[in-house]
């Protein structure tokens, strides 16, 4: 981290009080010249940083400037070390970017945070509404050990980092088979992992996770009105804080994936189990009761024919009264 990185990170801990310049600089060991440079350069960047004599710095409460530094305040030491986190003001698509990093070599906690996507996009191929300033809009590079069928055990952990990380803002969330996050009825976030693969070995060259959140908008376009909710908590810094948290919460259950910890939180957030289902497979549709979700991910439903079911993929629709949702 850089000298205002760090300065930033130590104000953030300190928001709303005072702390010296010369504590400031005996914590990161470096002169006070180099503080208050640090200091210039934040509130150019539109930090607001009150200076005052024999008091010293004060990163104001209403400061909400959204920065790489201020997520990677609010990480856990071993984890901002690992992690090169960049946020950029609009990209068409920050999975795709990240794929392009990926062909390139590019290492494994590269991180890449948009405040507005161009041409977001979901699973199938479907598009991601994603304005500018209303959502969390984050890519990530992994570089795992894992066979394509392993995969998907990625998509299934940060579903539950997601499901955790936002209901740290006060509210309940439920996961959606396998990789949505429902709020009151209504989808507040997709998450879509794409991955290269080694023929060869049957290893993955790189993964890239994205995750959609929408955090702060009920307005969304005719088609997605009904479908389409968002947290709207009115949290100060909320995009940060929910993007740190899952970075650390998701990275948790990453560096032990193959021991599946996740997996009875998954289940216990479950909007599934126990309901009645459509699941809609290629060209084949099957009525049901989801009785469940097994160790490899897969969704069991006791079809309406009285045997059991486990699906790997497809689409799946709730029914209520008769209609489906």
């Amino acid at each position: 981290m850089t000298v205002k990185e760090k300065t930033l990170e130590i104000l953030e801990k300190n928001k709303g009080s005072f702390i010296s310049g010369e504590e400031i600089s005996e914590k990161l060991n470096v002169t006070r010249n180099a503080v208050w440079k640090a200091i210039k350069s934040l509130k150019t960047e539109g930090y607001i940083i009150s200076a005052v004599t024999n008091k010293g710095y004060c990163l104001s409460e209403k400061s909400n400037v959204f920065t790489s530094s201020l997520v990677c305040s609010q990480l856990n030491d071993a984890l901002r070390e690992k992690l090169n986190v960049t946020v950029v003001p609009v990209v068409g698509s920050t999975n795709t970017e990240l794929k392009a990093v990926g062909e390139k070599g590019g290492s494994e906690g590269t991180v890449l945070i948009a405040l507005e996507q161009t041409e977001g996009r979901g699973r199938l191929g479907r598009s991601f509404y994603s304005p500018k300033d209303t959502g969390l809009y984050m890519s990530i590079l992994l570089r795992p050990d894992f066979s394509p069928e392993e995969s998907l055990f990625i998509t299934a952990c940060a579903a539950v980092a997601a499901s955790e990380a936002i209901d740290k803002t006060g509210v309940k969330t439920e996961i959606k088979w396998v990789n949505d996050i429902y709020l009151n009825g209504k989808k507040v976030c997709g998450i879509l992992t794409e991955a290269s693969m080694d023929f060869e070995s049957r290893r993955l060259n790189y993964a890239v996770l994205g995750i959609g959140i929408n955090l702060i908008t009920d307005e969304f376009p005719d088609e997605l009105k009904n479908i389409a909710g968002s947290v709207s908590n009115k949290k100060d810094d909320l995009r940060a804080f929910i993007a740190a948290e899952f970075l650390n919460i998701f990275f948790s259950y990453y560096e032990n994936l193959r021991s599946k910890s996740f997996l009875s939180e998954y289940r216990n957030r479950s909007m599934l189990i126990g309901k009645e289902i459509t699941f809609s497979r290629g060209n084949e549709l099957f009525d049901g009761e989801v009785t469940g979700i097994d160790d490899e991910m897969r969704l069991l439903v006791r079809l309406d024919n009285g045997e059991t079911e486990a699906f790997s993929s497809g689409e799946v629709q709730l029914v209520k009264g008769g209609i489906i949702k």
